[in-house]
């Protein structure tokens, strides 16, 4: 009798649980754009509670199993109805930190043709313009900030960006949308409209000359694609995105990118100069504060890192299938490898044109390997920083970073000879499980 009132109740929340589902679909139904609406009826409510309501048990095996079969229909159906809503479309997020190697692995998903609409840092504005407003960023205030425009922008609408781009957009147009050349989605026609020759300069693309960018078009043109990536180094913590794994109409994946934090320094060090003026000094002629500002700073980006991929490894239940660690280290050495990896995880095919874009660039010539490339000779990169960075700084990473640098399985070094020693890896074999 326990039995049957314990299925029996499991059956109860299973299909209530549905049809509140089912509600939310109904409600996001109504307020979709025609190009959003599914062009097939949905399917109508399959009752099931009814068989469940008679004594609050089953009086026979057939009853369960007729029972079973009618919650089993029941979510297919809901499956079908929310892919129907997407229109089978995967969205993912590559987040990390700056000088992660991101630009490089974001091409991952720009090279891979005309079923992706890939955006370059869209976040940049909003972290610009909150900064510019209040004197600084407010974590939790830019946290809903980026959620919502993250959002937004996987759905195609550039509304609620453009209200952060400044100059503000003028009838939707604008010609200062942060590396638009770094998006091949906003560089191809009808979004790339002919230029203007004076101001040519200000925002050209890559591959060809490109007039102002048109928001209008440019979410066109992201509503016919059929899958949607967004290449991000500003979201802090991987909970505060947990509305958008909720959102019926978002198939989302992350993929955390996490880099050697030594490395990380060394290399904004050579980019960021003025910004790291201090560490500069100290690489030169001092000892590092620990209780400086510029070092709290350091162990805070570190331990967003690690709390972020706690979160991601531990596979709450929002996150499971859904969530993906890779070391920039392994890209670099086994970039084909793990471009395939990433690709079946999102469960997007892998094409010949991201591989051939992968052979070309992991073998670029020291020329063309500048701060910015994305042009990279990759083996060569992984141990690059080892020699650009003092001892005494990596020791400093090391004792703000620690818990972050063995959670992705970063050697420590104890002495100059054994940073300055190529034969011995500071990597250890790491395997991250994801489902």
């Amino acid at each position: 009798m326990r039995f049957k009132y314990t299925v029996s109740l499991v059956f109860i929340v299973a299909l209530v649980i549905i049809e509140k589902e089912n509600n939310i679909i109904s409600r996001v139904s109504d307020k979709l754009t025609p190009w959003q609406t599914p062009q097939t009826p949905l399917p109508s409510n399959v009752s099931g509670l009814a068989l469940l309501k008679q004594n609050g048990s089953y009086s026979s095996l057939s009853e369960l199993d007729s029972a079973f079969m009618h919650l089993k229909r029941r979510l297919e159906n809901y499956t079908e109805r929310l892919e129907a809503l997407r229109g089978g479309r995967k969205h993912i997020l590559l987040m990390t930190t700056t000088r992660t190697g991101s630009s490089f692995v974001g091409e991952f998903f720009n090279q891979q043709g005309s079923n992706m609409f890939y955006l370059f840092e869209p976040l940049w504005h909003v972290e610009r313009a909150m900064t510019l407003e209040s004197g600084g960023t407010n974590a939790t205030v830019s946290a809903k900030a980026y959620r919502d425009v993250l959002e937004q922008l996987f759905l195609c609408d550039f509304s609620l960006l453009e209200s952060f781009i400044d100059p503000p957009p003028v009838d939707h147009i604008t010609t200062a949308l942060f590396r638009r050349e770094s998006s091949s989605s906003l560089c191809e026609e009808p979004v790339c409209t002919p230029f203007v020759k004076k101001v040519f300069e200000r925002y050209h693309c890559k591959t060809r000359r490109c007039g102002p960018l048109n928001f209008t078009l440019a979410s066109e043109s992201c509503h016919q694609k059929e899958h949607r990536a967004i290449k991000t180094v500003r979201v802090r913590q991987l909970e505060t995105l947990r509305p958008l794994v909720e959102n019926p109409l978002l198939d989302i994946k992350f993929i955390q990118l996490v880099r050697d934090p030594r490395a990380i320094l060394a290399s904004r060090m050579v980019a960021f100069s003025a910004k790291y003026k201090n560490w500069k000094k100290w690489a030169v002629d001092g000892d590092v504060p620990v209780d400086d500002d510029e070092v709290k700073k350091l162990k805070g980006n570190c331990d967003n890192v690690r709390m972020s991929a706690e979160v991601g490894l531990r596979q709450p239940a929002w996150l499971q299938h859904r969530y993906m660690l890779v070391r920039y280290e392994d890209i670099a050495r086994y970039p084909m490898q793990k471009a395939a990896e990433m690709y079946r995880f999102t469960g997007i095919p892998f094409t010949s044109q991201v591989k051939e874009w992968i052979l070309k660039n992991t073998q670029a010539s020291k020329e063309a390997s500048g701060v910015y490339s994305t042009q990279k000779n990759s083996s060569e990169q992984v141990e690059k920083w080892r020699f650009s960075i003092p001892f005494k700084l990596a020791q400093v990473v090391q004792k703000v970073c620690g818990s972050t640098m063995k959670l992705f399985g970063y050697r420590f070094v104890n002495n100059e000879a054994t940073l300055l020693d190529k034969s011995i890896s500071l990597l250890e074999e790491k395997t991250f499980t994801f489902r």
